[in-house]
């Protein structure tokens, strides 16, 4: 892959990490709940999600979700269903999830860190929109007259990268956000802000329509 071609790839990357999405919500969320060195376990997770939809991509799978209507309904409502219920347990943690950050004891009750990579996968992996935009996307970088692995490689390595960066800089700035907050009912009301964008995504995903 040329410098060139890097390059717009990076700037391709940061727009897409930076973008609003059930991502950067996930990523908030575990900011919110857990903390950052806690909660950054859930971007670890939303990376193993790119990484699982570039792979469908590079193996041609995604021509397929991006044709085969069954395919990808059944991703997709499979997507809709898994943020409706991230969005449902946000929303009924009221003041708890928040405020046993701030006990000393909150490490003994916290969600081991394989839950939380588990739930950052499934945010990503689950969403049938970004495998098609990944479709769309990553084969303009991709010169078919080089050897294909390497040049895959390097995207995954890039995006991977890329999104680590941002996706922290979400968990954080919502674990700085845990730190202000004082009162039960202001915790109550951010975790049903964060419920309510959980939601907002799965209706987003659910009136995502895709032509066949």
């Amino acid at each position: 892959m040329s410098l060139e071609t890097w390059l717009a790839l990076f700037v391709a990357a940061w727009a897409i990490s930076i973008s609003p999405g059930a991502g950067a919500v996930a990523a908030m969320s575990a900011g919110l709940r857990h903390g950052m060195r806690r909660g950054y376990w859930t971007t670890l997770g939303l990376q193993l999600g790119i990484l699982a939809q570039l792979f469908v991509v590079a193996a041609g799978i995604g021509a397929l979700l991006a044709t085969s209507r069954l395919a990808f309904e059944a991703i997709r409502w499979f997507g809709v269903a898994y943020l409706l219920w991230l969005g449902v347990q946000q929303w009924r943690a009221g003041a708890r999830g928040a405020a046993l950050v701030a006990d000393d004891r909150a490490t003994l009750r916290a969600p081991a860190r394989s839950a939380l990579v588990l739930r950052g996968f499934l945010v990503n992996a689950s969403n049938p929109k970004a495998v098609v935009f990944m479709l769309a996307v990553v084969p303009q970088f991709i010169d078919t007259a080089r050897p294909l692995i390497g040049q895959y490689l390097l995207i995954a390595a890039t995006l991977v990268a890329v999104d680590l960066v941002v996706m922290g800089g979400y968990t954080g700035l919502a674990a700085k956000l845990l730190r202000l907050l004082r009162e039960p009912r202001q915790v109550r009301l951010v975790n049903r802000i964060f419920g309510g964008l959980f939601v907002g995504a799965a209706l987003l995903l659910a009136s995502f329509r895709r032509g066949f």
